[in-house]
């Protein structure tokens, strides 16, 4: 009888235990990765010189909506926030960033493009650039993007 409780608790230890290092092993959500990454980013950026790359004329084509027969386009000058020594890292990746950025916004119809902040379609971008250096498994050689200049037409 010892011998059959003995086995049990072992095995209810044993399962908990696989169960802790499941659940601790198991990939974060994307929103709580991305509030953790930001987190780390702000502690590792205090102190250090922050430098700002822009990747200026980013020009899209909006979808055309239901009810559209003009052509409407996009206009942004992207600025990002880097530390001075990943400044050169940076600008390596400004044609992905550019490609990203073009993907991203050109989803978007002009009924869409004209009802969203500056505020927002940073954030869209920020999450979009996250979700491909995570999907590349590299690390984002930048803090964030900023939008410089806005203009839809």
């Amino acid at each position: 009888m010892k011998m059959i409780i003995a086995i049990a608790g072992a095995v209810i230890v044993s399962a908990a235990g696989a169960g802790g290092a499941v659940w601790w092993f198991m990939p974060k959500p994307a929103a709580a990765a991305g509030a953790a990454k930001k987190a780390e980013a702000e502690k590792a950026r205090e102190g250090k010189p922050v430098k700002y790359v822009t990747l200026d004329k980013v020009i899209v084509m909006l979808r055309r909506g239901p009810d559209d027969a003009d052509t409407h386009y996009l206009s942004t000058d992207l600025v990002l926030s880097t530390e001075a020594a990943k400044e050169k890292e940076t600008k390596e990746n400004l044609p992905l960033l550019r490609s990203l950025a073009v993907r991203t916004l050109s989803a978007y119809t002009m009924k869409e493009a004209a009802g969203m902040t500056v505020e927002q379609y940073a954030e869209e971008l920020n999450k979009s650039f996250d979700a491909n250096y995570e999907h590349e498994h590299t690390e984002k050689p930048f803090v964030q993007v900023m939008i410089g200049k806005l203009i839809i037409e």
